[in-house]
């Protein structure tokens, strides 16, 4: 298991330290670039690769299906950022990805309001496309609902 390497293409640092790629699935997967470890996927459809993955079912310009399903699959990536080469990905990498990536920042440290300007400074300008995202970006509650018969993580 690994850290991506400094010169990945969408390579995030999070405030934490914690380091994800974030990119679009249009474009191909990158050549240079060494495989996720895990990859978070963002669409429309059932999305799967070779790696360790898990699919959001996430409509493009939208937002999640279900706000549990993500908040669940990005406190795994979360996680497991810390030791591996994590992705976030969508089709164009930009809306869903951003949006993705802003919740990330939020779980690294940043305010709920300062989410959107951060990922757009720290990733792409236009991340983050629709005001329904922004807005859930700022208002989605990011805490995990306890597993059946568990506590809390």
């Amino acid at each position: 298991m690994g850290a991506w390497n400094s010169s990945t293409t969408g390579l995030v640092t999070l405030p934490d330290g914690r380091q994800v790629r974030g990119r679009g699935l249009a474009a191909g997967p990158p050549l240079d670039d060494e495989p996720p470890e895990l990859g978070v996927y963002l669409t429309g459809a059932p999305h799967r690769e070779a790696w360790e993955s898990s699919w959001v079912a996430w409509p493009d310009f939208g937002l999640p299906r279900s706000t549990a399903d993500a908040v669940t699959a990005l406190h795994e990536a979360f996680e497991r950022a810390s030791t591996s080469r994590v992705e976030i990905v969508c089709d164009g990498g930009t809306g869903r990805t951003g949006t993705s990536l802003a919740l990330l920042a939020r779980l690294a440290g940043v305010t709920a309001d300062e989410a959107v300007d951060w990922v757009r400074a720290h990733y792409r300008p236009g991340a983050v496309e629709t005001p329904e995202q922004e807005l859930f970006v700022a208002r989605v509650d990011l805490t995990r609902a306890a597993p059946p018969g568990g506590p809390t993580p």
